[in-house]
């Protein structure tokens, strides 16, 4: 028989069950990977030998000499596997009696001249809660005649609805950022450096390649007095502790060309910024997983890299978790004590963070701004974590195309994409005024809003990003 014509005799009642039950085992088999990735890979940094050792991140008080904590480690049959120099007398101690994390932990906080120890805490990306939208393209050369003359010659732009909404796919005309009056004023500058933290970046992507941070030969290459020198000519990858941060798993170039894709080059997209320098670092693995340890040893890096001259002012983080981590948040804290605001994405279970915290973003620290999701509607998106008193600003984070490894190009959705088009207005401001201070720069960033309805008494500005009001333009 023809299966074109082959009959069907299915109530809309039955699809609609069947549809269902496809749902749940869908939602079920995405649960039992999680628990199984997260089971395997505790950690990634040293194959299975480092998998088959606790970690803990033990911080010990200011007056303790490393000669002693040194000694200490070594009483209790430990490693000292590198101390983070940002953070004076954090620590990371591989255990060698095959205790496991949380009693090696326990060991550590028994000690008076400990201020904390901590299990070193597994991360997982938070996967796309629109995946089942999304839309995929491919790179196009073809030259594109922009309708407006302000528009850039992107082959992409008139997908870009959160740079310029003019209703596109049902989307709110002028519900977008006021890209369009911002790049009036300036189109970003490669003096700003933007390090991404994240699964790495594509840095040879056609639409990223010119504005990806590259070392420069009058800084020299990164030196850990543990972990060694490192040659790192485009970033740091924490995993493989070396300098190739390529991106393995999609979500840190979605990321990167969001705030800094290459504008007005006929290809692709327009980043927020057409110029900017975008660092890659590297901690999340291609399933998406990675460490408090690695996390911070990228921050550690960044740090490294701006007191060594580097202008890194922004470092974005565009993904979370519940559970606090005293050691990230002293990371943090010192990279805003360095002059680098932390941008950080509000979460995608459709939470109050005032009630369930969702970290990095909720650690109350003077250089983070927590980050929420609008759809083309100017509503908040449905996925988007909310908190009237933790979660600071909105913007657009549903459907956003950007780049994608392989020169290809994606659309995908999250409060990891919204974090990224805040991460970019505040590279644009930088563009022009370079020395402000982080609390000058989260400051205005925070006063450059649009308040909207939907967002009263939902965040703390109660208002979407506006890149225009940022820079100043007209």
């Amino acid at each position: 028989m023809n299966r074109k014509t082959f009959p069907i005799h299915l109530t809309l009642a039955t699809v609609l069950i069947l549809l269902a039950a496809i749902a749940g085992q869908i939602r079920r088999e995405w649960q039992e990977r999680e628990n199984r990735l997260a089971r395997q890979m505790p950690t990634q940094k040293m194959g299975e030998l480092m998998r088959k050792r606790a970690e803990v991140l033990v911080r010990f008080r200011p007056d303790v000499a490393p000669q002693e904590i040194a000694r200490i480690s070594s009483l209790l049959h430990d490693n000292i596997e590198d101390r983070i120099e940002s953070v004076p007398g954090l620590v990371v101690i591989a255990d060698e009696d095959g205790l496991d994390a949380e009693q090696v932990a326990d060991q550590y906080r028994s000690l008076s001249n400990v201020e904390y120890a901590e299990p070193n805490y597994v991360i997982n990306l938070e996967p796309d809660p629109q995946s089942a939208t999304a839309t995929k393209f491919t790179i196009d050369y073809s030259l594109r005649q922009a309708d407006d003359p302000d528009e850039p010659d992107d082959a992409l732009f008139p997908e870009q609805w959160s740079l310029k909404n003019s209703g596109q796919r049902g989307g709110k005309i002028g519900a977008d950022i006021s890209a369009l009056r911002a790049w009036s004023k300036t189109t970003g500058s490669q003096e700003v450096v933007v390090a991404v933290l994240d699964s790495g970046v594509d840095y040879l992507h056609p639409d990223l390649l010119k504005n990806i941070w590259v070392r420069p030969q009058n800084i020299a290459a990164y030196n850990d007095p543990e972990l060694g020198q490192i040659d790192d000519k485009f970033g740091y990858n924490a995993i493989k502790n070396d300098g190739d941060p390529m991106d393995d798993n999609g979500h840190g170039t979605h990321v990167a060309g969001i705030i800094g894709a290459e504008g007005n080059n006929q290809i692709g997209i327009a980043g927020i910024n057409w110029n900017v320098r975008i660092m890659p670092l590297k901690f999340l693995s291609s399933g998406g997983f990675g460490t408090t340890k690695d996390a911070i040893e990228c921050i550690n890096y960044a740090i490294d890299r701006k007191r060594a001259g580097v202008p890194v002012r922004i470092i974005n983080a565009s993904w979370g978790s519940t559970r606090r981590s005293r050691a990230l948040e002293d990371a943090i804290r010192r990279a805003g004590e360095e002059g680098i605001l932390f941008v950080a994405a509000a979460g995608n279970t459709g939470s109050n963070t005032d009630i369930v915290p969702h970290y990095p973003a909720s650690y109350r620290l003077p250089n983070v701004i927590s980050v929420a999701a609008l759809d083309r509607q100017d509503r908040l998106a449905s996925f988007s974590n909310y908190g009237p008193k933790s979660v600071h600003i909105a913007a657009p984070g549903a459907e956003m195309l950007s780049t994608w490894p392989g020169g290809a190009y994606e659309e995908h959705s999250g409060t990891s994409m919204a974090t990224p088009v805040v991460a970019g207005v505040a590279a644009l401001v930088l563009s022009l005024e370079p020395d402000l201070s982080v609390n000058e720069l989260r400051t205005r960033l925070l006063d450059a809003v649009d308040p909207l309805n939907t967002l009263s008494g939902k965040i703390v500005t109660g208002g979407k990003i506006n890149a225009a009001r940022a820079v100043g333009a007209q």
